[in-house]
């Protein structure tokens, strides 16, 4: 069984992979996992030696096929066990990241496979973050978000990325939350601001690094 080290690596460097289409930087890995450059090359090269990554100097690194087989299976367990957190044990969605974050290399194959059935097989996560199946196959689409989507036209909201306790409360408190409905109505390039009208409430002033972490798609 791979180490609870391993599976953290493999798991952020498949996070990473979706911002990046490719290699991901040494220096993005090591910010992710808040460790020092050195410990991350010594890792990914104990990694490669495995068969689990590609590691190419001063350029980046990639999943093998092997690898990138884990990290989705790690990836399921997280989302799954924030599914069940929230939806059977009520947890509010700004604190389940952390616990999914202890649970995932606890649990085994056959409580996770109850705990989908529990759940009537979701495909997404309570953030929106799509849930990799039980074979290992992930949905994968792109969106855009507040910062990118069209003036003036209706979205719906899909996936929340930034998983802080503090800018899902905030979400949260201004009716952010995925399957909401917004429209996008003005976006001040030099002020670095987005203003986000919903349904109900007043006009909403959003930086263009928050807006840029909610992804949405046209409202049907």
């Amino acid at each position: 069984m791979p180490s609870v080290t391993v599976e953290n690596y493999l798991k952020h460097l498949l996070l990473l992979a979706e911002e990046t289409d490719g290699l991901v930087p040494m220096g993005a890995l090591s910010a992710a996992l808040a460790v020092v450059p050195g410990t991350v090359t010594t890792m990914v090269k104990s990694l490669a030696a495995d068969g689990l990554v590609v590691h190419r100097p001063r350029q980046g690194v990639k999943l093998t096929a092997a690898g990138r087989r884990l990290a989705l299976g790690v990836l399921r367990k997280h989302r799954l066990v924030e599914t069940f957190l929230v939806q059977v044990l009520k947890m509010h969605w700004s604190a389940v990241n952390a616990e999914a974050e202890q649970l995932e290399h606890a649990i085994s194959d056959t409580v996770l496979d109850r705990l989908d059935a529990l759940l009537g097989h979701p495909s997404t996560d309570p953030h929106g973050d799509p849930i990799p199946s039980r074979l290992g196959k992930l949905h994968s689409q792109v969106y855009a978000t507040l910062a990118t989507c069209p003036l003036a036209r209706p979205v719906r909201l899909v996936r929340i990325t930034e998983q802080s306790a503090e800018f899902l409360q905030f979400a949260e408190q201004h009716g952010l939350l995925p399957g909401a409905s917004a429209r996008v109505t003005d976006r001040n390039l030099a002020a670095g601001l987005v203003t986000v009208q919903r349904p109900r409430g007043r006009p909403l002033a959003l930086s263009l690094a928050a807006a840029g972490r909610i992804l949405v798609e046209p409202a049907r």
